[in-house]
């Protein structure tokens, strides 16, 4: 209906015909509604393509050099002295802990010994 509604609103118009019936002043109302919608739909796709356009020329002429800070790796300070201190403190963890392991493993056999009076197998 739109495609008709447009030229024949506008011959209505250009012919200088007066909307003395309701048909008439119905159409000459639909024909300022077709054409302002029309042309807002027009305007905004031309304001579209000069955004888009504007968009493009920036993606493209965009410095290739984009400044980052440095990588993580790159940040870690390497501090010799309190890798050793955890290195020995991890020596040391590890040796109490298989120091109570062997404690518990010795007084688990002692107490079966007591207990039964037989040697455990291991």
């Amino acid at each position: 209906m739109s495609v008709l509604v447009g030229p024949i609103a506008g011959g209505l118009v250009a012919g200088g015909v007066r909307p003395y019936c309701k048909a008439a002043s119905l159409l000459l109302i639909m024909h300022q509604v077709y054409y302002g919608f029309s042309n807002l739909i027009q305007s905004r796709t031309e304001q579209h393509r000069k955004d888009l356009h504007l968009l493009s020329v920036r993606l493209v002429d965009a410095p290739t050099v984009v400044p980052a800070p440095p990588s993580a790796a790159s940040r870690i300070a390497h501090k010799p002295f309190a890798s050793l201190m955890h290195e020995k403190w991890n020596e040391q963890v590890d040796s109490a802990y298989n120091w109570v392991r062997t404690s518990d493993r010795r007084l688990e056999d002692w107490g079966h010994r007591l207990l039964y009076g037989d040697e455990r197998s291991k």
